[in-house]
């Protein structure tokens, strides 16, 4: 067992109430392994309820410090690392003249093994410690990330990105030379073999992975949904609605579905543990396709912002109830950090919703990084809690150690806090990854 005394900050079990933080000033957290080895939250509460019933027990004093759920990031490109902060006109020459031709360098694999080490310790270094993350059309990529997640024990969910068509054919998925299976089955082929090979081994986790409709034939969307009616645990995830121009491209190749989104419905990608990046531009009928399918939005504001994509309409999902949770999207996003993150939901919270704004409180905001991307990625216990993003009691055990006095203005801004929004707003607006003091990730007991 062990344990910390510090200020806790998490929430409570989830219901359809709103959602509400929970903060212990001088509070205490037990961390243990569970039956299986997996080292999980055992316990937390104030110090002074929780220290006597475990006396003798060793204690790590943080004073002045927040321990706080680990972040998640709901959609982020491991190979765009070195594309982050590109200017370009839109989504679509940003990916023509930047994101293409740095995606074609992890085909070899010490390319993508260094790649995926810097990756994973940045994510760590800003605080995430969950990550659902694009690799690309290169079974090496895949390969390299799990490897280096799998050596820091992190829980990452990653896939070979599928894309057959409407991209530099290098970059297109392969056939082996002399054989006599295609490009798209061989695509189908090599990623059953990576869900055999890694889904489920330590804390990783697979993902089919069509880049978007527009890059995929008919013939790999089907069987990509064949893939994922034969694995129903393995997640799925993809872009939808990003920009007007990719919509009706998307409309074009696919005039059969009702809309862009309704495609991956009709090719069977649509579950729990679906994950949809953007949905920026979505019609009642698509947002009530997200609830009725129990899939996800991935929202992620900075890069909307960054590409001029447009606005998530945080009302519309709401009012529906579809779920969704917060992304950086490196590297049309602009930082690995979660607080840059929130703080660009909360502009497009306030910019992108109705006249008079919308006001996305600074719990929310925590949350949807947290155990509400946790929910959104389905990764839940059997009372329907979020397993990752939380420290309630058997909640994996993954967490930031936060110095609220990382800088002089964080310092004066924090200390004049007179209540918890206030707390956790001064941090989502001044906080970057030297406010992310330790991340501490769970251990194999």
């Amino acid at each position: 067992m062990k344990a910390y005394r510090a200020s806790l900050l998490w929430f409570a079990p989830h219901t359809d109430a709103p959602v509400r933080a929970c903060f212990e000033e001088d509070g205490l957290l037990l961390v243990g392994p569970d039956a299986a080895g997996r080292q999980v939250v055992q316990a937390i509460g104030s110090w002074r309820t929780l220290a006597p019933q475990y006396p003798g027990l060793s204690v790590e004093h943080l004073p002045g410090r927040i321990i706080a759920p680990g972040f998640v990031d709901l959609h982020i490109h491991f190979p765009q690392t070195n594309v982050i902060g590109s200017p370009a006109e839109g989504l679509l020459p940003w990916l023509e003249n930047y994101t293409f031709p740095e995606e074609l360098r992890f085909a070899a694999p010490a390319y993508g093994a260094e790649a995926a080490d810097f990756f994973v310790e940045e994510l760590l270094r800003n605080g995430v410690t969950c990550a659902l993350a694009f690799a690309t059309s290169h079974s090496e990529s895949v390969n390299a990330l799990f490897a280096a997640a799998q050596q820091r024990q992190m829980r990452m969910i990653t896939g070979l990105c599928l894309m057959d068509r409407h991209a530099p054919p290098a970059l297109l998925n392969q056939a082996r030379p002399g054989s006599r299976v295609d490009a798209t089955e061989q695509s189908l082929l090599d990623s059953e073999a990576l869900i055999q090979q890694w889904h489920g081994k330590d804390r990783l986790g697979y993902a089919i992975t069509p880049r978007f409709a527009p890059t995929s034939t008919d013939a790999q969307l089907s069987g990509a949904g064949a893939l994922a009616a034969r694995y129903p645990e393995v997640w799925i995830q993809s872009h939808v609605a990003e920009n007007r121009d990719e919509i009706a491209w998307a409309r074009a190749l696919f005039p059969r579905s009702r809309s862009y989104l309704a495609t991956y419905a009709d090719f069977g990608l649509m579950r729990q543990r679906a994950v949809y990046a953007h949905c920026i531009h979505l019609d009642e009928a698509d947002r009530t396709l997200m609830r009725d399918c129990a899939s996800a939005a991935a929202v992620s504001p900075s890069s909307n912002l960054f590409l001029g994509s447009g606005f998530f309409d945080y009302a519309a999902a709401a009012r529906v109830g579809f779920a969704y949770g917060l992304a950086s999207d490196v590297g049309g996003g602009t930082s690995f950090s979660p607080f840059h993150t929130m703080l660009a939901a909360y502009y497009v919270g306030r910019e992108g919703q109705t006249k008079a704004g919308l006001s996305l409180s600074p719990q929310q905001l925590w949350w949807q990084h947290t155990a509400g991307a946790g929910r959104a990625l389905g990764l839940l216990d059997a009372s329907g809690q979020a397993l990752v993003g939380n420290l309630l009691p058997g909640c994996e055990a993954d967490f930031v150690v936060l110095n609220p006095q990382a800088t002089p203005l964080l310092a004066r801004k924090t200390a004049r806090a007179a209540s918890l929004d206030e707390l956790l707003f001064a941090m989502i607006v001044l906080g970057d990854d030297r406010l992310v003091e330790r991340t501490v990730i769970s251990q194999a007991a």
